[in-house]
């Protein structure tokens, strides 16, 4: 009787099962990739390096500047007093006020109508303090941008991106600017074919850095960057999205100055410049979407 009575149950219990859409690991749908960030690695790199301050804020407030008020506006933009929340504060090495206040430059809409700032709108602001400005919990002070467009919209992948570019720059010995060539040099190798060059760079600091290019008696050539005294012939060239990549891809001048290679031979001259060609080649582009800010 027992059983009798148990085999309706079975089987709507067989039935329910049945009816359940079994999904394995493979079926599930697939969870789409977060979407990168809309500016490169220099545009990123160029802000942060400029910027003592660097906020993630929330738009309170904005108000548009009549022409007569925003003197040196850009053609096609516009300026706006904005008030924000600061939700986090990235880079900063002294206190910030809890909302702070500043300018900034926006371009004009296709149809030439400025642009809308939203309440609580998430932004990046790159900037620096300006002297006498508050900045207790309860106050409002006022930071000046790096550069008049210093602010960039938030999201996830550019705020990433931004925290790992910071953690370079605030490492000891964290590669610094480059700005030009300062002297170098080419010669042969004891094979038919060899040869290295040296070209020692000037940096925004003063601190060292040099080029080191091998040519072997094949022909092939490999390259290596020394950021300090110690210069590595083995170290591998810097990848990019990385600080030493951007330092290097950023700063060198197009063309090899052949003026810095006093007293070098013609002919090693024109070597050298051919070496520094194989390193501007392996760098690559520096891409860049905006205008970098000018030094601070």
């Amino acid at each position: 009787m027992m059983r009798a009575r148990s085999l309706p149950a079975l089987a709507l219990l067989a039935l329910t099962m049945a009816e359940i859409p079994y999904v394995s690991a493979m079926q599930a749908p697939p969870v789409a990739p977060a979407a990168p960030s809309p500016y490169s690695y220099a545009d990123l790199a160029d802000l942060a390096a400029a910027a003592p301050i660097v906020v993630h804020a929330r738009v309170r407030s904005s108000a548009i500047l009549k022409p007569e008020k925003a003197p040196g506006l850009a053609a096609g933009h516009a300026r706006f007093y904005v008030e924000a929340d600061v939700a986090s504060l990235i880079r900063g090495s002294g206190p910030l006020a809890a909302r702070i206040n500043y300018l900034v430059d926006l371009p004009l809409g296709a149809n030439g109508r400025a642009p809308k700032l939203k309440r609580k709108q998430p932004v990046l602001i790159f900037a620096r303090p300006v002297a006498g400005s508050a900045a207790g919990s309860n106050d409002t002070g006022s930071v000046r941008l790096v550069a008049p467009d210093a602010q960039l919209p938030w999201d996830a992948a550019t705020d990433a991106q931004l925290r790992a570019i910071l953690t370079e720059l605030v490492k000891p010995g964290a590669p610094p600017a480059i700005t030009g060539i300062a002297n170098g040099f080419h010669v042969p190798g004891t094979l038919p074919g060899e040869g290295e060059t040296q070209l020692f760079l000037d940096t925004r600091t003063g601190e060292p850095v040099s080029l080191t290019i091998l040519t072997a008696a094949d022909g092939s050539r490999r390259w290596a960057a020394a950021f300090g005294e110690i210069v590595d012939e083995t170290a591998a060239a810097p990848a990019r999205g990385t600080l030493a990549w951007y330092r290097l891809a950023c700063g060198l001048p197009r063309t090899l100055p052949l003026s810095k290679l006093a007293g070098t031979p013609p002919e090693d001259r024109r070597k050298a410049a051919s070496d520094y060609a194989v390193v501007l080649g392996a760098l690559g582009e520096c891409t860049r979407a905006r205008t970098p800010p000018p030094p601070g």
